[in-house]
């Protein structure tokens, strides 16, 4: 296959020293009129300290000990609930005091804190704390999908394939994974993963597994049909089937590669990466011509991303000099691309959270690969993922 598809289905990256892990994903920039300064505090030490990374991954916030335009603090109630009280001022008076529950009390406190969020940051931006985060881990020396909250809490790995997994999805309601593996034929198949309400337990089932290639499985955002690559005809081809993997219709007829189709925010359209390029392409989901999206900005873009929140933007990672990579925005209403990330490392794989501003992605050097947070605006970039995890990669964020 191409060079471009096979970095798009696996940028491994090597088990590094932990030196280089506790540096890779990290972007600090100047604090500006762009940003709010906040007191954050919680009354236990755990959760005290998932409060304050959660605020320092966030680009519209900054934290200080004083000088706060809001201090926002949380209190464990009971084993599954957090109050959240913001007040503006110091003497500003109270913006709001609420209590919050949750699966759990690290649950509780990432969505009180997605609460204190939405009251506070002016621009009308979701909260995106509680997600929850699928990715790619080699802890057991194969690559495995692990599940988490964004901040790695309740950890667990789920597939025990001793195989390459690749590019998990989530199903809109949240209960379902799509991923690729070589697990059971030595070539790549799509598989389904059901969870059960808390995930403590999961059914797999085969999706397709056509001769070829199957890969690169998305659902539509209504969840009805999931859009992916089958390569059974010859070329890698973009097509369609229901949610159960039946009525597979192919929605691509020319003669390059494709691959990493994802949906629009309305499911009336997908994009998807093709060559000449290899470039972003757009089509009907019903198929049709293909328009090319990106133009002037590199040689190589690929690994698209369409935000739900702004359906006006598509994140991608884009080719540099050097042959490095980094992560940059196509926006509709201006009709051109914008890089976002300038970091001496490479940025791939990125995928929206859920205010649209930003990212989850992959950094990775010559030596190591971590799961990062990206903000859009400003070009911050936080490591999420523990360097005890080793290597992640490939995220997929959840939002209720």
């Amino acid at each position: 296959m191409k060079k471009f598809i096979l970095l798009l289905l696996s940028c491994a990256a090597l088990a590094a020293p932990l030196s280089a892990q506790e540096t890779i994903g990290e972007v600090n920039v100047s604090v500006n009129g762009q940003t709010l300064p906040v007191r954050v505090s919680a009354n236990t030490p755990d959760l005290n300290a998932l409060a304050l990374q959660a605020f320092g991954v966030h680009g519209r916030y900054h934290v200080v000990a004083s000088g706060y335009l809001y201090d926002i603090r949380f209190s464990l109630v009971s084993p599954t609930q957090v109050q959240v009280n913001v007040e503006k001022g110091p003497g500003g008076g109270s913006v709001v005091a609420e209590v919050v529950a949750g699966t759990s009390a690290r649950n509780a406190l990432l969505r009180a804190a997605d609460v204190a969020v939405e009251r506070t940051n002016g621009l009308g931006l979701h909260g995106f704390f509680a997600s929850k985060l699928a990715c790619i881990g080699e802890r057991t020396g194969h690559e495995e999908i692990y599940l988490g909250d964004l901040f790695f809490g309740n950890e667990r790995q789920i597939t025990n394939d001793r195989a390459i997994a690749m590019t998990p999805r989530w199903s809109p309601d949240g209960g379902k994974l799509i991923y690729t593996s070589y697990y059971h034929s030595g070539f790549p198949d799509i598989f389904v993963i059901s969870l059960n309400a808390n995930a403590s337990s999961f059914e797999r089932t085969t999706f397709v597994s056509f001769r070829g290639t199957n890969s690169d499985a998305h659902f539509s955002p209504d969840g009805r049909r999931v859009a992916m690559v089958l390569s059974g005809e010859g070329t890698p081809e973009i097509y369609v089937s229901d949610a159960q993997g039946h009525m597979v219709s192919r929605k691509t007829h020319y003669d390059s590669t494709k691959a990493s189709p994802c949906w629009s925010p309305d499911g009336s359209r997908i994009v998807f990466v093709s060559e000449p390029g290899p470039q972003l392409y757009m089509i009907s989901a019903s198929g049709g011509g293909m328009q090319r999206l990106t133009f002037n900005i590199s040689r190589y873009c690929a690994e698209p991303d369409w935000s739900r929140a702004n359906p006006d933007k598509i994140a991608f990672t884009m080719g540099t000099s050097g042959n490095h990579y980094q992560i940059a925005v196509y926006d509709f209403s201006k009709r051109a691309s914008q890089q976002v990330s300038h970091a001496p490392f490479d940025g791939i794989e990125p995928v929206w959270l859920a205010d649209g501003r930003h990212l989850v992605y992959t950094a990775r050097n010559a030596y190591a690969s971590r799961l990062c947070i990206l903000d859009t605006v400003t070009g911050k970039s936080t490591p999420i993922s523990p360097t005890s995890f080793g290597p992640a990669k490939q995220g997929a964020v959840w939002s209720q």
